[in-house]
Order: structure tokens, then C-alpha cells, then sequence
């Protein structure tokens, strides 16, 4: 699943406005935060994530990870936060968004 510059620049765009879902602290990637990623992703699709400054993951590091453990693409990783994307077929088209609802 491999998305276009075109598609990761629009949803670059979209991720500009959102708020930071979730927070990666000291303790890294747990079980408990991968499951509650998981479940934001399956609800809203493109999520902003945090990593906590003395952790000792970089922002571009657990973004790769994330992304390889939950099947989602990378958008951007601006300092300690990036932004994820995972398409969830079981939502419908046509209506807006889930991360605008």
C-alpha cells in the first residue's frame, strides 16, 4: 500500500488541522498503546501521534515501527510528532471524513 506524493501531500494538508490523539511516552510502543492506536486508526483514519521528549525513541523511528505494526503509511514527521494513515474499507464514502467528523 503505497501512496502517491500527490495523495500524501492532500492528507498533509488534512493533518495540518487535527490535534494529537495520542501520546508516546517513556515506556515506548506497549501492547496498551498499539491497541489504542489501533482503535483510533480504525475510527478516524489519519492520526496525529506525539512522542515524549526523553524518550528513547526518535519521532521518525517509532513512526516507522507504528507504521510496519499496524499496516498504515507514513504522512510526515515534523519534530517529535508525525502523522499516520490507515484506510479502513468498512467506513462509507461520500460522507466527510472520519477525522473531520
Amino acid at each position: 500500500m503505497s501512496m502517491t506524493g500527490k495523495e500524501r501531500a492532500g492528507l498533509r494538508s488534512e493533518a495540518h488541522h487535527l490535534d494529537v490523539l495520542v501520546h508516546i511516552g517513556h515506556a515506548g510502543l506497549t501492547p496498551a498503546l498499539l491497541q489504542s492506536l489501533d482503535d483510533v486508526l480504525r475510527t478516524k483514519m489519519l492520526v496525529k501521534v506525539q512522542v515524549a521528549k526523553g524518550g528513547e525513541l526518535s519521532a521518525k523511528e517509532a513512526a516507522n515501527d507504528v507504521a510496519l505494526q499496524m499496516g498504515a503509511e507514513v504522512v510526515q514527521v515534523i519534530g517529535r510528532t508525525f502523522t499516520i494513515f490507515r484506510d479502513n474499507p468498512e467506513l462509507k464514502r461520500g460522507e466527510l471524513p472520519p477525522w473531520k467528523r
